[in-house]
């Protein structure tokens, strides 16, 4: 079987994109189960922190928004305000996915391997298909970051942040939760509702907890937009930015590429999450943790002060790794080896044109694996927009010649910035 185009993956991006190659009548498939990350990584309870309009899912004619999802089945829901839980949002992908995509094949990828004239995905039912384009939106699910000296540890008595849907099997359980970022105060969290006797250690001088959103009125309100605006991404002019000039990022020199993307908005927690932990959980600051082992059923970690190089030695019963994600293309189980040395990457990140492309002609990637080239955006749903939009834009190499005024050019780092 023969196609242009093949997407693996059936996330915010993937969606997204085959709602608009849809819409364009584009010859492609797409492979994965619908917001399989959401479904089978978050706790369905979890408030998220990014904000009801910033959690659309994008189609041509934006008939099929988040708001509307809520409205036609009863759950709450404020632009701003009104945390949204993972399930709404599982829920919401896999109706946005009936109502634009009903291609999607419900089977997983097993092999990618590059032919003389372009790909053969083979399929978990021995099927292959032979395609000229593959664009990959798998996200972070694949790319869970673990501490090395957690890595020889029993995985029933550590675990990640990825591997855990509910806490309650941790009640009156010691549990330290390794991390500072969004994922290890959600961790945290949820082991306090659950009863565990939960602490929080991390190597960062803070925590940083996002503040919940204000009513203002009047002159305030003006203000507060001018020197916050609002964006996908939250408050401030830099979120602003990156939203709105994701092509400006891209032609940025590399090392302040990768500056900003690492250090704009990453280890935010949301504010309902927060403000509980806050609260209720014991945090330990600039703590580097240097060992780990099990010895007569208990945990010992062993942390090393960053201010004080004093050592501090803790016991636990379970311990959990809030440690997110970082991208490296290697972990990919589908992604054939013969192809790793021909992507060119920055920090684990493949290099891309302005149409997501690799240095791998065909191959693309897009989400948070494209976010070294594109910014912050990248990392979140609402880049899923400017990623639909600019993949079946009239010059996009994945749309066929025949329907496009314009062929694709050639893969250079840094194309010359123009309107598509």
């Amino acid at each position: 079987m023969i196609t242009d185009t093949v997407i693996i993956g059936a996330g915010p991006y993937g969606l997204s994109l085959a709602a608009h190659l849809h819409k364009k009548g584009a010859d492609f498939r797409i492979f994965g189960r619908p917001m399989a990350f959401w479904r089978d990584h978050v706790p369905c309870e979890l408030p998220l922190k990014a904000e009801g309009f910033a959690l659309d899912l994008f189609d041509p004619a934006r008939t099929s928004t988040l708001n509307r999802f809520c409205a036609e089945h009863g759950y709450s829901y404020a632009p701003i305000g009104v945390p949204i839980k993972a399930k709404v949002f599982a829920d919401y992908g896999e109706y946005f996915q009936r109502q634009h995509v009903p291609e999607l094949e419900l089977m997983q990828v097993t092999h990618l391997v590059r032919t003389r004239t372009g790909f053969n995905v083979a399929l978990e039912n021995g099927d292959t298909v032979r395609t000229t384009n593959v664009v990959i939106a798998v996200g972070i699910g694949p790319f869970a970051q673990r501490p090395q000296p957690l890595q020889a540890l029993p995985s029933e008595r550590v675990h990640h942040t990825f591997d855990l849907l509910s806490y309650e099997h941790f009640s009156g359980k010691k549990v330290a939760v390794i991390g500072g970022g969004s994922s290890a105060v959600d961790a945290a969290y949820f082991l306090h509702k659950a009863g565990a006797k939960a602490a929080l250690f991390t190597r960062q001088p803070k925590i940083w907890i996002n503040n919940p959103p204000r009513s203002l009125s009047g002159l305030q309100r003006v203000i507060t937009r001018i020197k916050k605006p609002r964006s996908g991404l939250g408050t401030g002019w830099r979120s602003r930015l990156a939203c709105d000039f994701p092509d400006v990022f891209h032609l940025l020199p590399s090392h302040l590429r990768l500056r900003i993307t690492h250090g704009h908005l990453g280890p935010a927690a949301g504010w309902v999450t927060g403000a509980t932990v806050r609260e209720h959980v014991p945090i330990h600051l600039n703590l580097m943790l240097k060992d780990a082992t099990l010895d007569n059923g208990k945990i010992r970690l062993q942390f090393e002060n960053s201010t004080t190089e004093e050592r501090q030695l803790i016991e636990v019963d379970h311990v959990i790794a809030g440690t997110g994600a970082r991208i490296d293309l290697s972990r990919l189980p589908f992604l054939d080896h013969d192809l790793l040395p021909d992507i060119e990457t920055e920090d684990g990140m493949p290099v891309l044109s302005r149409y997501f492309e690799s240095t791998v002609p065909g191959l693309h990637f897009i989400g948070p694996t494209a976010a070294a080239s594109f910014g912050p955006l990248l990392r979140f749903a609402w880049g899923a927009r400017f990623t639909a939009r600019r993949l079946t834009a009239r010059s996009s190499p994945l749309l066929p010649l025949s329907s496009t005024t314009h062929s694709p050019r050639p893969f250079s780092k840094r194309y010359p910035l123009t309107a598509s």
